[in-house]
């Protein structure tokens, strides 16, 4: 019996007609450990966003464009039909839902791992077709025998010197906050905001350095629920010293029943179980934490740590650039995607202050860089050539802060498709590196610049262009992002402020044929102020050689070129002395002028 017929099974065993799995944890993470990778337990596919219906007669999995050609090779014979998000003749999952519960039905889901928004859209379907919901069984712990326990890391604390402020500076931000909102409690479910609240990082969740807590903030007091075992005596003494407290981590279930007032909460981020244990006092007030945006902007002391973090990158990724395309001459040697991985791990784990990689490298040759979150097969890694194109995206974790870089590289001659594309991908790369625009503009003002070079080939990515990036927290972090439509659950296109990281990285992804991205990180700046008001601009962050072998120079115009060649001069300033002697002299070859 294959799982989903267990499930089914199980569900007819406990009354449950419809069954709803998302991709998340208690908190709404986007990386969560084994534990709560239930919606790939039962359905094979691997990505990072998805979500799951099951019923007795059908089984579908609404997932985004980025994991389309991944999706579809993944859910082969599972009996679990692809939805494809976003696409006209596709129900959203709220209609499809509808269109499926009758009266009298039971839906079900693990209210602690899906959100209020989508708790209560559930519920109100529920209501409108006379059916119930049940939110308080988790199905799939019932016949998975050998799942994972919840992570046990420990937590550290980051120094001063790389947060740049303060508990009690934080606190007393988010508490003016409050008392403009006139609410007495704060509930944060949100890890990276909770990590970012109280200078404390952790190793629960790979690539994303936090540890499962939740916090309930009031005006003179807060509290802390996690797993005791992960704080330090230290960490424990300079946590009560700003008056908060330690409770153990499942004992907010009842805490927050307690309360009264009103509540802040993001039911975005708000679990549905813990929405639904306020009681009837409580009054809620609905809205993103103030914390969203405070960690949006970074500081001075987290810029200037940032910049010596890319720098570092930036020493990996051409060290990694010149190693790569001199052995792929070499027909002694075979290097597969797995060994370019692997070998862009060890160069990153040579830097100082390297902690761990900010997500899986995806290091992907020829066809399967077309997928675009591709994962290496460990069994099977495809072999490099001394053709083609290879590309890898990665990052890393560092106490100065969080990488995110894509190289797209020439293994060897490409043909005039290849190269067209490629330099169609810088143009939007370095049109939107150059803009310069009024404060109160947002990323869907901006995306054209990155969009209109692909556009004009008649090619689209299904894809924001860039995404906010965390210091030493998530690689994707609300609420900055680059798209050409706004799409809400995202929550990345706000109004672009001073401090804010965002990744550009606009890409062109040919199914069985090739994928090509560039990826800078660039960060906002104040340019010029006048009559018309405050203008501002993009800082890049990141420096790393783009490959002038697959570029066709004769698209770019000289503003382009000019952009070009004074970022290969910078790249060769901050970098080259870090290099060994070949790889210095091969660095001068592929930052040239052009």
């Amino acid at each position: 019996m294959n799982k989903l017929n267990e499930l089914r099974k199980v569900m007819a065993e406990n009354h449950i007609d419809i069954y709803y799995i998302p991709s998340t944890d208690f908190h709404s993470s986007e990386y969560v450990v084994s534990f709560f990778k239930a919606r790939e337990y039962i359905s094979n596919f691997t990505g990072s966003a998805g979500e799951l219906v099951i019923s007795q007669n059908h089984a579908v999995l609404y997932t985004d464009g980025r994991y389309f050609i991944q999706a579809e090779k993944e859910l082969k014979d599972t009996g679990i039909e692809l939805y494809k998000m976003g696409l006209p003749e596709v129900p959203t999952l709220t209609n499809y839902l509808k269109s499926i519960i009758k009266k009298g039905d039971v839906i079900g889901f693990d209210g602690r791992v899906v959100n209020t928004i989508r708790g209560n859209e559930i519920q109100q379907l529920a209501t409108d077709s006379e059916s119930t919901i049940k939110y308080d069984i988790d199905l799939v712990n019932l016949l998975w025998d050998d799942r994972p326990d919840l992570p046990q890391g420990k937590a550290f604390l980051l120094d001063i010197k790389y947060s740049g402020e303060t508990t009690e500076a934080k606190l007393s931000r988010l508490r003016n906050k409050m008392q403009e909102e006139d609410v007495s409690y704060h509930v944060l479910t949100t890890l990276d905001d909770i990590a970012w609240l109280y200078n404390i990082r952790g190793n629960d969740i790979p690539h994303f350095p936090v540890i499962l807590a939740y916090s309930i903030i009031n005006i003179d007091s807060a509290y802390l629920f996690t797993d005791r075992t992960k704080l330090s005596d230290e960490i424990i003494f300079i946590l009560n010293k700003d008056n908060i407290k330690i409770k153990d981590y499942n004992e907010i279930y009842e805490f927050i029943k307690t309360i009264s007032g009103k509540v802040l909460l993001d039911p975005a981020k708000l679990n549905y179980r813990l929405a639904s244990d306020l009681p009837i006092s409580a009054i809620k007030v609905e809205k993103a934490s103030p914390i969203v945006l405070f960690k949006a902007c970074k500081n001075e002391v987290e810029l200037s740590n940032l910049r010596w973090a890319h720098a570092k990158d930036g020493v990996v990724l051409t060290k990694f650039m010149y190693w790569l395309k001199e052995s792929v001459k070499n027909p002694s040697l075979t290097i597969t995607e797995l060994d370019a991985q692997q070998k862009l791990y060890e160069l990153r784990s040579q830097q100082d202050g390297f902690i761990e990689e900010s997500f899986s490298t995806i290091s992907a040759y020829g066809p399967n860089a077309a997928l675009m979150h591709y994962s290496t097969n460990p069994f099977n890694p495809a072999p490099l050539e001394n053709k083609g194109l290879y590309l890898v995206d990665s990052g890393g974790q560092y106490f100065e802060g969080t990488t995110d870089i894509t190289r797209t590289i020439a293994l060897g001659e490409l043909d005039d498709i290849l190269k067209t594309h490629f330099t169609a991908v810088l143009q939007g790369m370095i049109n939107l590196s150059m803009a310069k625009f009024l404060d109160g503009v947002r990323g869907i003002n901006l995306d054209i610049l990155a969009r209109s070079p692909i556009w004009n080939l008649d090619i689209d990515y299904r894809s924001g262009t860039g995404h906010g990036v965390g210091y030493l927290l998530n690689v994707h972090e609300a609420p900055n992002g680059f798209r050409w439509k706004i799409v809400p659950e995202r929550n990345d296109s706000c109004v672009l402020e001073v401090g804010m990281v965002t990744s550009n990285e606009p890409g062109i992804y040919i199914e069985n044929s090739h994928g090509i991205r560039i990826e800078n990180e660039i960060v906002v700046e104040k340019d010029v102020k006048n009559e018309y008001g405050q203008f501002l601009k993009f800082e890049t962050l990141t420096y790393v050689p783009i490959d002038l072998d697959a570029i066709k120079i004769e698209m770019l115009s000289e503003k382009e070129k000019k952009w070009l060649n004074n970022y290969h001069q910078l790249t060769r300033e901050k970098i080259s002395k870090y290099l060994t002697d070949d790889e210095a002299k091969w660095m001068i070859k592929y930052t040239k002028a052009i």
